[in-house]
Order: structure tokens, then sequence, then C-alpha cells
């Protein structure tokens, strides 16, 4: 897979060379180094379809202006920005700003806060600044964040940051297909794994057995086989149909990014994937996290982050050397990567590091309580199948259950078991210093959700006044996705009140990461430190886990709220009503 991830980025003609564009932008500090970049209060985006050919075949994308990705859109905190789209496709469009706080009627998503925008039509969004930091900007129409409309934000500060840098760099993951996007949704609902290439066999059994015995290999297979699942199914899509993009360029033509030796560096990245997770690391050089969904975090240094689909990290690197650094990126299933130079010269490019090893998931990833089972010999986590897990003896204890005690009164919502849902976590446990599956075994520094705090305190913040529970939960036969067992189009609205503070739980019933995003709103993510709660937009729910965190509700109107996985997003979806 790694051969076939190089030679289809080696054949590829990458949109942004058709275009014409430098994509070894000019580096100064004032200036964000991207290949487009569109600066003031007025921007004019068309989205249109445009020829590409980025993997060595022909293909149609839909896009911003003509590229992959969109260009980069560079606001001024308390500014007010007008942003003409005019639609040149044959469907509906639309574009929704990520993680941006406004008025509902200029949150761009269909159904819920517009009509869309129909096509030749042109659509007025006019808002007002509120926020700075690193976001994104999308289409809530169909697959079309998939084809190619998607791009970045810049928002300059107002006052100025605690921490310095020389130069700015966007540096924004996606993944693209040449297939269709209906032909991946019809293929993954008539089988999900179909493009999963990590499969149990005859030769991982003999593997299997030579590490642990015959006995537990075979008790193992049995229970893999019983719940009807795979410790490899890590992401649906893969890297057979995906390539990996970083700033629309395929990992053999490479993303660049100029420094001179001694600078400090800020690379603002941006996962814009459809369904992909990425576990980013640049060898060589330690990264210092400084702000988290567009918010400053008190700085940490780590040596790589998993992003999940729809988040945003900025990181500072310093090189010491006047060599190229890999800015490397690989999948959470390890089919393939993106890949990048942060290079002292334009010409001299970095080599890709070897990837890590498939992941498999493990008992932690069933949401099961393995103190429990090592003391009754017997499982915390029934499937559909009525089956039950084997014992095991030692499992990692995670930290932060301190959040088990924070008790508020509980708004129970309808729950359903049924078609919708084959599988229920018995005992989810809150994770948040777990890297989670492929990460936990890593000699490297990798961050968790329990090393973000807030750089500024939230003592004094509310306590919420009640509590909504939701449960992630899906089919993975039939590939269904839902909350609480329920699909979009059956469920009612979920009723916010105006002036509350909530605390939302989330608790995943399934074997997937979901990242669940909440417009509109902020979400004060506990990490078990209420003196510095984190605020992000986008909060990862790791398979077989709980999470909560705390939102103020206080944005009137109607308002999205999902999982950011694009081909779940039908069922796993609600609408926000807050009056």
């Amino acid at each position: 897979m790694k051969r076939r991830t190089f030679v289809k980025g080696l054949a590829a003609t990458s949109l942004f060379a058709l275009a014409g564009t430098d994509s070894e932008a000019r580096s100064t500090r004032r200036n964000i180094n991207n290949s487009n970049i569109l600066t003031g209060n007025e921007f004019f985006l068309e989205i249109g379809y445009t020829p590409v050919n980025l993997t060595g075949s022909n293909a149609v994308a839909t896009t911003v202006n003509g590229q992959i990705a969109g260009p980069t859109l560079v606001w001024q905190e308390g500014e007010t920005v007008t942003l003409h789209v005019t639609n040149r496709l044959k469907k509906s469009s639309s574009i929704h700003w990520h993680g941006i706080i406004l008025p509902p009627a200029m949150d761009g998503v269909p159904g819920i806060s517009f009509d869309g925008i129909a096509p030749g039509e042109t659509f007025t969004y006019r808002f007002k600044v509120h926020q700075h930091g690193t976001y994104w900007y999308h289409s809530h129409s169909g697959f079309q964040e998939q084809t190619g409309v998607y791009g970045a934000i810049v928002i300059k500060p107002k006052k100025s940051e605690p921490f310095r840098f020389d130069k700015d760099y966007v540096v924004l993951l996606s993944d693209w297909s040449d297939e269709k996007p209906t032909a991946i949704y019809k293929k993954l609902k008539q089988m999900s794994d179909y493009y999963n290439f990590s499969q149990r066999t005859i030769g991982t059994f003999i593997d299997e057995v030579k590490k642990k015995g015959l006995g537990k290999a075979f008790n193992d297979r049995k229970m893999w086989n019983q719940m009807r699942m795979n410790d490899g199914d890590i992401s649906d899509i893969t890297g057979y149909t995906y390539t990996f993009l970083m700033n629309g360029q395929a990992p053999a033509a490479q993303f660049k990014a100029l420094f001179k030796k001694g600078e400090k560096i800020r690379l603002r990245f941006v996962n814009a994937a459809a369904m992909t997770f990425f576990d980013v690391r640049i060898p060589g050089l330690k990264m210092t996290v400084v702000a988290a969904d567009g918010n400053h975090v008190k700085p940490v240094s780590i040596e790589e982050f998993r992003i999940g689909v729809a988040e945003t990290y900025d990181v500072i690197v310093q090189p010491r050397s006047n060599r190229a650094y890999a800015i490397f990126a690989q999948s959470i299933d390890r089919s393939g990567y993106a890949l990048g130079s942060l290079t002292p010269d334009g010409h001299a490019l970095a080599k890709a590091p070897r990837m890590d090893p498939i992941p498999k998931l493990t008992m932690v990833d069933m949401g099961m309580d393995m103190g429990a089972m090592s003391k009754k010999g017997d499982s915390a986590m029934k499937c559909s199948s009525g089956m039950k897990m084997p014992n095991k003896k030692t499992m990692k204890k995670y930290k932060f259950q301190a959040m088990e005690n924070q008790k508020y009164p509980i708004t129970k919502l309808p729950m359903a078991r049924g078609v919708q849902t084959t599988m229920m976590a018995m005992s989810p446990k809150y994770r948040l210093d777990d890297p989670g599956v492929g990460l936990r075994n890593s000699s490297r520094k990798i961050l968790t959700y329990a090393d973000l705090k807030n750089r500024y305190s939230t003592r004094r913040h509310r306590k919420p006044d009640r509590e909504i529970v939701l449960h992630l939960t899906g089919n993975m036969e039939r590939y269904m996705w839902s909350i609480n067992g329920i699909k979009y189009a059956d469920a009612k609205p979920l009723q916010f009140h105006y002036g509350e503070r909530l605390r939302i739980t989330f608790i995943n019933d399934t074997m997937m990461n979901h990242p669940m995003h909440l417009h509109g709103m902020w979400s004060d993510l506990e990490t078990g430190d209420d003196n510095h709660l984190v605020r992000k937009h986008t909060i990862i729910v790791q398979p077989g886990s709980k999470i909560s965190y705390r939102v103020t509700v206080d944005a009137k109107g109607a308002w999205a709220y999902h999982c950011h996985l694009l081909y779940h997003m039908a069922g796993m979806f609600r609408k926000v009503v807050v009056a």
C-alpha cells in the first residue's frame, strides 16, 4: 500500500500546477504561507466543476475558485466580513464556516439555517468576526465536501498572541478519491468492510498462535467471529481508494514550507478530510501545541498528535539544522499518508518515514471494564448476538474518573434498541489520557486531550444546570449510524434553553471514533481540571468510551449537531433548537 500511495502521487499533476499557482509562497511573519490567499473584508467565492488529475487519472472535482484546496481566507477579529458565494454546479450547494460563532442564518446548513444556494444563484454571507485562530470552511450539501469544496480560514487577533513565531503556514489535510462519493456509499451499504484489507486470515491466525498460544488465539478469533466484527476495522474508507493530500498536493508532489535555521515556524494544521483521522509527526523535531480549534492552550511539547476530522491544531517548531524535515501525516489505519517538507531549500525534499504497524482494536475499544472482568472471569459487554467476552487480567488504568462523580439533573431522551443498534458498551470510561488505537504503545510523546488546558482560568465559569446523555450507535453490517438508536430522519430536535449551562455526555457504543461537532456554540471539554476547561468546536469520542463537555447556550435559533465523518452524517445527526 505504501508503494501504491507513492506511485499514485508520482503520477499526479496537482491542481495547483494546473492552475499555475506557486505552492512555495514567499514567507513573512505577517503573511499566511499558502498558495492562494484572499484577505480583506469582502470575498467572492465560486463553487464549480474543475477537471483534475491527482492520481494519474482524470476526474472532475467540485472546487472553490477552481482549486483544491480552496483559497485560504484571512479575516481580522472584530471586523465584519461579506462573502458572496456563487453556485455554478448543477445542484444546490452551500458553505458552512466551521467553528465560527455567527447568526444561525449565516451558518450555511441547508434544511436547518437556510435553503441552500440554488444552481446559478449567489448567496451573500455577512457577519461580524468575534474570534481569532485557525478554522476552515466546507460545503454542507450532499458529498461536495468529499469532492473538493473546502478551505482554511485564518483569523488575525486584535491583540498580540502569547507566543512568538517568525513564519506562518497552513497545513490542510484531506482525502481524495477518483470514485464518485455515491459509488463509495453504495459499496459501504452493500459491504461495510469493502475498503478494509486488514482482515483476519489463516496466516494471521498462525502468527497469533506463535504469540499467544493456540488456546488464547482460538478464543480471540472465536470472540471476534461471534460478534461479527473485525479487530482491524479502523477506518471505513482506506488508501485503497483514497489519496491523502496536504494543501492539495499528493505525497510525491509534496507541499513545501520554507524556513531558515533557528526560525520559529507556526504550522496551522486543519483536518478537512471527509473520513480520515491522521497521526501527525515531524521526525527530528518536537512540536509545541499552542492552540486547539482556534483557541489558545497552555503550551505542551509533544512529538506526535492525532487530529480528528474537522479539528485544528496550531504548533510551533524550531528547526536547528539546514535540512529538510518531513511533515508526515499517516492515516489512522496506516493505509497511506499525506506528506510535505519543512525545508530550507525548495528543491530539498524530505523522505517519508516508515509507517507504524497496522493497529488492532482491543478490549479497551469495546468499552469493557477490565477490572470487573478479571474479578468475575467474564465479560462486561454483550453484543446483539448475546455472546460474552473472554477474561483479561491486565489493563492500563485510565485517570480522570472524577467526572463520574459530577451529578446534574439528567434530561432523559428516547433510546431505541433494534436494527440501528447492534452493540452496546456496558462499562464505558473517560479515557482522556488515552492517545487511542495504534498509538498506545508508542515510544513517542503523543498529545492527548488530558494535556490540553485553557491558557486562561475557567474557575469562575458557571457549573451546569442539567445534563444530556447521548449514545452514539450503529450497525456496521448494514452501515447504519444513529444517536440513541434513532436515525436523524426519525428523530425529534434536541431542545436547549437559552441562557442555560448544559453538560453533554457522549457514550460511544460503537467501535469507531466519532468527531462530534455542535454548530453555533462552544464546547468546553472536561479534562478533570475545572480551572482550565479547554474550548473546542469538535470533540473526538473514542470507541467504547464516554466524554463530557459544557455548553453555554447563548445563541437562539436552529443549529446542526452531528458526527463529522461524512458518510456517518445522514444518521448520526440532530437538529438543535434554542429558544
